[in-house]
């Protein structure tokens, strides 16, 4: 019996080591298996760390700004603008220029004249000084009958200074200018014998006379070339680039050097001429323009051509000119006188 119970007692330990001995296995298994649980979270947070990494891809706007200086390309175009522009003329190129327009102009206004009309001298040297501050229409409108009342420098010396203001009120500016014309004829009456001097230093002596009307009776009553300086000729060569200067003699002086004394005259009728019926003040008429190939001011007006030819005036664009006998050779139509005016 003893023995038996022995067996069983020994048998029931066996046992239990058994199951001791087999049970740390399990454990020590179950510890090995939990590490690659681990590894497997790891590549997570790689991704998540690849994610995190791939962020700054998002920042698109951030790019935006980096390229914001590609805006600046019309600073670019600045730079480079001085480049484009054409050298300074020479004066040789000037002089050349300057002659083929006043060419271009003797072909187109072959016809060129005076405006004013006028008999003698004295005529044209009253008529020169009341046109200032009017047009040559006006006064041609006016002196018919002031030279019907008063034909000399003597008859006009002793008129009244209330009868000529009257006469020649149309032309504005009536009282200074019946002072400056019965001074002139004072003038030639006492000092030049009743004659108009043929020297421009006479001339601008006398009342009212200056260089610009000393010229107009020079060249055309006495055939002495002379540059006549007024307000179209002193606005067209400045546009033609001729001279910058504003003053009529310094003008003056500039534009001589580039012709020949013997078209001084001609040359200032050709460009009065051009300034009243094409190349007007506000809005020139560069579209019908004979000479806008030489003009480095081309532009500034109408270059349509069929509104240009609407903004010619006189007989260019077929009205009457401005004198009430023009010579034969002139294409347009006399003006009429004061009373249809």
């Amino acid at each position: 019996m003893s023995t038996k119970k022995t067996t069983k007692t020994t048998a029931k330990t066996a046992a239990t080591k058994t199951t001791t001995a087999t049970t740390p296995p399990a454990k020590s298994a179950a510890k090995k298996t939990a590490p690659p649980a681990k590894k497997t979270a790891a590549p997570a947070k790689k991704a998540a760390a690849t994610k995190k990494a791939t962020a700054p891809a998002k920042k698109a706007p951030a790019a935006k700004k980096a390229t914001a200086p590609a805006k600046k390309a019309p600073a670019a175009k600045k730079a480079t603008a001085p480049a484009a522009k054409k050298p300074p003329e020479s004066h040789a190129a000037l002089v050349r220029r300057a002659r083929r327009i006043n060419r271009e102009l003797a072909d187109v206004y072959s016809y060129a004249h005076p405006e004013l009309d006028f008999e003698n001298p004295f005529e044209l040297l009253v008529a020169t000084v009341l046109s200032a501050q009017t047009t040559d229409l006006r006064v041609n409108q006016t002196t018919p009958r002031l030279f019907a009342k008063y034909p000399t420098p003597e008859d006009l010396a002793a008129a009244v200074p209330e009868e000529v203001e009257e006469l020649i009120r149309p032309t504005g500016f009536f009282r200074a200018k019946t002072k400056s014309i019965m001074g002139l004829a004072k003038a030639l009456r006492d000092d030049f014998g009743g004659e108009v001097p043929g020297r421009i230093d006479d001339l601008v002596k006398l009342p009212g006379v200056g260089r610009k009307t000393a010229f107009v009776v020079l060249g055309n009553a006495f055939g002495v070339p002379g540059i006549t300086v007024d307000t179209h000729f002193g606005r067209l060569v400045r546009r033609w680039k001729w001279t910058e200067e504003t003053d009529p003699v310094k003008v003056e002086t500039a534009v001589a050097a580039l012709f020949p004394k013997s078209e001084w005259t001609m040359l200032s009728h050709r460009v009065i001429f051009h300034g009243r019926r094409i190349c007007h003040s506000r809005k020139p008429a560069c579209g019908a323009c004979p000479i806008a190939p030489l003009c480095p001011s081309y532009g500034e007006g109408e270059t349509d051509p069929e509104k240009a030819k609407k903004l010619l005036k006189y007989e260019m664009g077929g009205f009457p000119g401005q004198r009430l006998k023009p010579p034969p050779d002139y294409p347009g139509k006399p003006a009429p006188p004061l009373a249809a005016g």
